[in-house]
């Protein structure tokens, strides 16, 4: 059969990525069986799904990223996410993505670190996992192929198989249909249990009902919620958070483990969280939330943490107006006055 340029090239390129899978599948692939490999001693922990800092021409600021990590330290973070959704990750190509991880890991401190590869295509995210895994990140955060709108299980499996293949660093599911209009579900789930190092999920959609479900199906992982709402049924289950709330109050979900492991009150903590959250709802005046979270953090470092790195939304978010500057101010005050 004939075939044209085009055709040939296209085949030679499928070819090629092919063997690229297949090489990258070797390591990891002889490092299967043992225990769990969960990426964190503790599994009740919290982890700030971190926004990533532009310049006000929307450019990654290296400089305010060593800040917020040493912000969140300071408050008393277990861990950070780094280019989940609150880090705009689909905003910044491949190359930023891997100095945006570089940086974070240069500022760890102790916390523990999860870094999400996820694009639509595996070549690209087994690409991001293998250096997030080169660099020392703990374990990865990664969102299913999107894009397209619910593809079937077992694509997802095959998906997903080759990049447990491929790295053996700790992997998370992230389960936001919402989003990605992919979900994962239970079967997926069940399928790659077979992987040591499947850590467990975060589950971003809000339902509580399915939250319970997963809590249920699989306690030996970490099923962390991703919502404060399943805060409560996390923590008694034994699992751990991952909150975009900390870009805005980090003290105050730390503070929620904190008297949590001193066997405290730690329901009370989360009122208080929960009240913060409310009075920020309200002055928020249709801000978008990348925006508003950067700036309320920017205001709470300057105030409290002596440095100040205004931080700006990445397009295709717009950045605030004056009014909603100034609306948004007015209920961080009101926020930190809380008893």
């Amino acid at each position: 059969m004939d075939m044209n340029r085009r055709e040939t090239f296209g085949l030679a390129a499928t070819a090629a990525a092919g063997l690229t899978l297949a090489a990258a599948a070797a390591p990891a692939a002889a490092q299967m069986g043992g225990p769990r490999r969960l990426g964190s001693k503790e599994k009740v922990a919290y982890w700030v799904a971190t926004v990533t800092p532009c310049d006000s021409k929307g450019m990654f600021d290296p400089g305010a990223m060593k800040a917020v990590m040493e912000w969140h330290q300071k408050c008393g973070a277990d861990g950070v996410v780094v280019l989940g959704t609150s880090g705009e990750f689909p905003s910044f190509s491949l190359a930023e993505r891997k100095l945006i991880t570089e940086t974070a890991m240069k500022h760890k401190g102790n916390m523990n670190i999860m870094v999400g590869p996820g694009t639509p295509n595996i070549v690209e995210t087994i690409d991001l996992a293998k250096h997030a895994q080169s660099v020392g990140a703990d374990s990865l955060l990664v969102i299913p192929p999107f894009y397209f709108n619910q593809p079937p299980v077992d694509g997802l499996t095959d998906y997903y198989s080759k990049l447990f293949e491929a790295v053996s660093i700790p992997i998370n599911m992230y389960h936001i249909p919402g989003t990605s209009e992919v979900a994962i579900t239970i079967e997926l789930l069940k399928n790659l249990m077979k992987y040591p190092h499947l850590a467990g999920i975060k589950d971003s959609s809000g339902n509580s009902e399915g939250f319970a479900e997963f809590l249920k199906g699989f306690p030996e992982l970490n099923m962390r919620c991703g919502t404060s709402n399943n805060l409560i049924p996390a923590v008694e289950a034994g699992m751990g958070a991952i909150l975009a709330d900390g870009n805005q109050f980090s003290d105050k979900c730390a503070d929620i483990f904190k008297t949590y492991r001193a066997k405290g009150d730690w329901k009370a903590k989360l009122d208080h969280l929960r009240a913060a959250q409310g009075i920020i709802r309200d002055h928020n005046m249709g801000a978008n939330t990348y925006a508003s979270m950067k700036y309320i953090l920017s205001l709470r470092m300057a105030k409290e943490g002596g440095v100040s790195p205004m931080m700006y939304a990445r397009t295709p978010y717009p950045q605030l107006t004056d009014a909603q500057k100034a609306s948004l101010k007015t209920g961080l005050d009101k926020a930190l006055a809380l008893a």
